[in-house]
C-alpha cells in the first residue's frame, strides 16, 4: 500500500513538473515573438516595414536608404545662358548718308572724343569707325550704323552743337593775291597757302582752305575762267561724288570733298581744287557765274 501511494504521487509531482515546464515555454515563445513586433504609439502592432527600395534613384532631399543605392552619375553642369542681344532700333543714318543730322552727330561725337576731324554732313568711314567706337563703349552692337537707340543715347550725353561746331569757320590765313586777282571776278587760288579767295574788283569776298592734287595727278597752274557749273556733279571717272563742282580745266574743278573735310591734308585729290567747308563753298557756288575768271599759282 505504501508503495501504491508513492507512485501515484510521484506521477502527480511528474505532471505537475511537465505543467511548468509547458508553461515556460509558452511564455518564452510569447516573449520572443512580442520582440519582432514594432509598437505603434497607441499600442497596437504596426505592419513590419518594407525593405527599402533601391532601383529608383533618391531625390535631392532623401535620407540616405538602410542598403546604399548604386552610385548614380552627378548632373552635368547646365550651359550659360546666351547674352542677350544689345538692343537696336531703326537705322536713321548710316554710310552714305548726307545732310544737317550728319554734321550734327559728327559734331556730337566730336563734343566726346569719338570724331577728331570738323563735322563734313557725310556719312564716310571715318563716321563708321566713330560711330562704333561709341557703341563700343556704351555695350551696343557695333554695327556703324545710327540706329534710334544709339542716336538717344548720344544725345542723352551731349549738347546741342553749336553753329561753330557744325560749321568751323576757315583757320588757314588766305594769302596775299596775286596780281591777276585785282580785277574783274575771280576764283584767287594759292598753293603755297593753301586757300581760295572768292574776290571781286581786288576785293577778299571769303576765303576758305583748299587742297590739290598730288605729284601724279598735279593742279594745273594758271588762268582760266569757269565754263560749266555742277551742283550734285559725281565723277564718271572715279564715280565720286563731287558737290558745287564748278570746272575751269577739262575735267578739273573747285569742289566740295567730304574726304577732304574728314581727312584734311593727309590725302589728295585727282587734280581738281577741293574745299572742305560745305557751308562756304555752297554760298561761293551760288555767287561764281560761267566765264569767272580762275587763278592758281604758287
Amino acid at each position: 500500500m505504501r508503495i501504491h501511494r508513492t507512485r501515484h504521487g510521484g506521477g502527480t509531482a511528474h505532471r505537475a513538473g511537465a505543467t511548468a515546464v509547458t508553461a515556460v515555454a509558452v511564455l518564452t515563445l510569447a516573449a520572443t515573438t512580442a520582440g519582432c513586433q514594432a509598437q505603434a504609439s497607441g499600442g497596437s502592432a504596426a505592419k513590419p516595414s518594407s525593405p527599402p527600395k533601391t532601383s529608383a534613384p533618391a531625390t535631392d532631399d532623401a535620407k540616405p536608404a538602410a542598403t546604399p543605392s548604386p552610385p548614380t552619375a552627378a548632373p552635368s553642369p547646365s550651359a550659360p545662358a546666351a547674352p542677350k542681344p544689345a538692343p537696336q532700333g531703326r537705322t536713321l543714318m548710316a554710310t552714305g548718308s548726307e545732310g544737317k543730322q550728319v554734321r550734327e552727330l559728327q559734331a556730337r561725337l566730336r563734343q566726346i572724343g569719338h570724331f577728331d576731324r570738323s563735322p563734313t554732313g557725310y556719312y564716310g568711314t571715318l563716321t563708321v569707325a566713330a560711330v562704333q567706337s561709341f557703341q563700343g563703349k556704351r555695350g551696343l552692337s557695333r554695327t556703324g550704323r545710327t540706329d534710334t537707340v544709339t542716336w538717344q543715347k548720344l544725345v542723352a550725353m551731349t549738347r546741342k552743337p553749336t553753329a561753330a561746331e557744325l560749321n568751323p569757320p576757315t583757320s588757314r590765313p588766305a594769302a596775299r593775291p596775286d596780281k591777276r586777282c585785282m580785277t574783274g571776278r575771280v576764283l584767287c587760288i594759292s598753293k603755297n597757302s593753301r586757300t581760295l579767295s572768292w574776290m571781286i574788283d581786288g576785293r577778299v569776298v571769303s576765303s576758305m582752305d583748299v587742297r590739290f592734287g598730288s605729284q601724279y595727278t598735279p593742279t594745273r597752274e594758271g588762268t582760266f575762267s569757269i565754263y560749266w557749273k555742277s551742283r550734285h556733279h559725281v565723277s564718271t571717272i572715279y564715280h565720286t561724288a563731287m558737290p558745287y563742282a564748278m570746272f575751269f580745266s577739262g575735267g578739273q574743278a573747285v569742289h566740295y570733298s567730304a574726304d577732304f573735310a574728314a581727312r584734311g591734308y593727309t590725302g589728295a585729290s585727282h587734280g581738281c581744287v577741293n574745299v572742305r567747308d560745305e557751308g562756304k563753298i555752297a554760298a561761293l557756288f551760288d555767287q561764281v557765274r560761267n566765264g569767272d575768271k580762275v587763278v592758281i599759282y604758287w
